[in-house]
C-alpha cells in the first residue's frame, strides 16, 4: 500500500510539472508576447557614414506595454532624439494651431498617450510588416549601398514614426529633418522603405549642388531633378527592376504610352522649362490639354530619359557627372533633343 502511494503522488508531481510546462510553453509562444520582443529587438537607430534612420515607432508602441502609459519614454526616446524634426518641421509646416503639439513635450505626450491605443490594429499591422521584412538589415544594407554608389557623401537623419496629423509621408524640411510617416493607409510602407529610400536620398545629395544653378527655380531643374533620382533607383538595383518600375513604380502600359507619344510630347513640353511658377502642364498632367489621357508621372519619365540618353551617349558611369551639373548642360550634353529630332 506503501508503494502504491508512492507511486500516485509521484504520478500527480509528473502531472502537475507537465502542466506548468504547457502553460509557461503557451505563454512563451503568445504571438502578442512575441510581436512585442520583437519591437524591443529592433535598433532604435541605423547609422551608415553620416545618415542615421531612427525607428522612433518602436517607443511610440513600447511606451504602451506597462501597466501605465510610459510617458518619459516618449520625451526620451521619441522627441528628444529628433528634437529637430518636431520642433521646427512639424511645428512650422502643420501651422501656429498645431505647433504646441510638437514643440513641446506636453504636447507630444498629450497626443502619444491615445494615438497608439485608438489606432492599435492598423498601428501594429504597419510594425509587423516592417518586421516581417527585417527593417533594421534592410536599411544596413540600402545605406551601405547608397555609399558605395553616390560619390558625394551626405549627412542626413531621418526618422520612421507615427504622427496624428498626416502630411509628409515621406521628406521634410532639411537633410537632418526628414521622416518616413507610418500613417497613411494608402501607402504600400514596405515598398517605400525598400525601394522608394534610394530615390529619395539621390535628392539628399543633389540638391546642395543646385544653390548656384541659373535654373535651380525651373520646371527644367525639377523635371532633371526627379528623373534623376528615378535613374538613380535603377541603377541602385543593379536593373533588377524595370525602368518603369523605377519612374515612380508606373505600369508598362504607362511607361509604352509616354515612348509612343515622346516626340510630341516634348516638342508640346519644352517651351515650359524656363517656367518658375510650378504651374504649367510639364509638372502638372491636368493642364496637358493636348494629352489629356497622359498618365501619372510626366516629369520623372522625362527627365528619366533625358538622363538616360546623356549616359548612353558619355558613358555607362557618367551619371555621376550630373551631381555637379547645371540643369540646362545636362540637357545639352544628353544629346535628347538630337535623338526627338531623329524620331520619324
Amino acid at each position: 500500500m506503501k508503494k502504491r502511494g508512492k507511486i500516485l503522488i509521484f504520478g500527480l508531481f509528473i502531472s502537475l510539472s507537465s502542466c506548468k510546462e504547457t502553460t509557461k510553453q503557451s505563454e512563451n509562444t503568445n504571438p502578442e508576447s512575441e510581436y512585442i520582443e520583437q519591437i524591443k529587438n529592433l535598433s532604435d537607430s541605423i547609422n551608415v557614414q553620416g545618415i542615421t534612420i531612427k525607428n522612433l515607432f518602436k517607443s511610440q508602441i513600447l511606451a504602451h506595454q506597462g501597466t501605465e502609459y510610459d510617458s518619459t519614454m516618449i520625451i526620451e526616446k521619441v522627441y528628444r532624439p529628433h528634437q529637430k524634426l518636431w520642433d521646427d518641421c512639424y511645428g512650422m509646416i502643420f501651422g501656429e494651431e498645431n505647433s504646441h503639439k510638437f514643440n513641446t513635450t506636453q504636447g507630444m505626450v498629450k497626443w502619444n498617450r491615445t494615438l497608439y491605443p485608438e489606432n492599435k490594429s492598423f498601428f501594429d499591422q504597419r510594425a509587423k510588416m516592417l518586421l516581417n521584412m527585417n527593417l533594421d538589415s534592410v536599411l544596413q544594407k540600402n545605406l551601405t549601398r547608397f555609399n558605395q554608389l553616390v560619390p558625394h557623401k551626405i549627412k542626413s537623419t531621418i526618422s520612421i514614426l507615427f504622427t496624428p496629423i498626416e502630411g509628409i509621408l515621406f521628406g521634410g524640411c532639411e537633410n537632418d529633418k526628414f521622416c518616413i510617416e507610418l500613417n497613411y493607409k494608402e501607402s504600400e510602407i514596405d515598398y517605400i522603405i525598400e525601394k522608394g529610400l534610394p530615390h529619395e536620398l539621390n535628392h539628399l545629395a543633389y540638391e546642395p549642388f543646385r544653390e548656384n544653378d541659373p535654373k535651380k527655380k525651373s520646371a527644367l531643374r525639377q523635371t532633371i531633378d526627379e528623373g534623376f533620382a528615378c535613374y538613380f533607383a535603377w541603377v541602385f538595383f543593379n536593373g533588377q527592376i524595370s525602368k518603369y518600375e523605377a519612374v515612380e513604380n508606373m505600369t508598362e502600359s504607362d511607361w509604352d504610352w509616354y515612348q509612343a507619344n515622346e516626340k510630341r510630347l516634348f516638342n508640346e513640353l519644352r517651351q515650359y522649362f524656363e517656367d518658375e511658377s510650378g504651374d504649367n502642364p510639364l509638372l502638372r498632367n491636368d493642364k496637358l490639354k493636348l494629352f489629356k489621357e497622359a498618365p501619372k508621372s510626366l516629369n520623372y519619365w522625362l527627365g528619366f530619359r533625358i538622363i538616360e540618353k546623356y549616359v548612353e551617349k558619355n558613358g555607362a558611369d557618367s551619371w555621376r557627372d550630373i551631381y555637379e551639373l547645371n540643369v540646362q548642360d545636362v540637357l545639352d550634353k544628353s544629346g535628347y533633343e538630337m535623338f526627338i529630332n531623329e524620331i520619324k
